[in-house]
């Protein structure tokens, strides 16, 4: 006669409702780190870079709290 072998269930994972940091906030807190640290960098090419990143992520930013407002 066969064994027969017995197998634990897979458990499930929990199902978070709200994301532990919205995109939104972590868009802000980067928008933030990077006004705080641009005047710090030595080389202009880098600040030129990190402004650059500043303003797209500002700009995204603005246009989501557009949209959300706006709908």
């Amino acid at each position: 006669m066969g064994q027969v072998i017995a197998f634990r269930r897979p458990q499930t994972a929990p199902v978070l409702a709200e994301p532990a940091l919205g995109l939104l906030s972590a868009v802000d807190f980067a928008l933030r780190d990077l006004a705080e640290i641009t005047p710090h960098i030595a080389l202009a090419s880098v600040r030129e870079q990190a402004e650059a990143c500043r303003a797209m992520l500002a700009a995204a930013f603005n246009a989501e709290l557009d949209a959300e407002l706006d709908g």
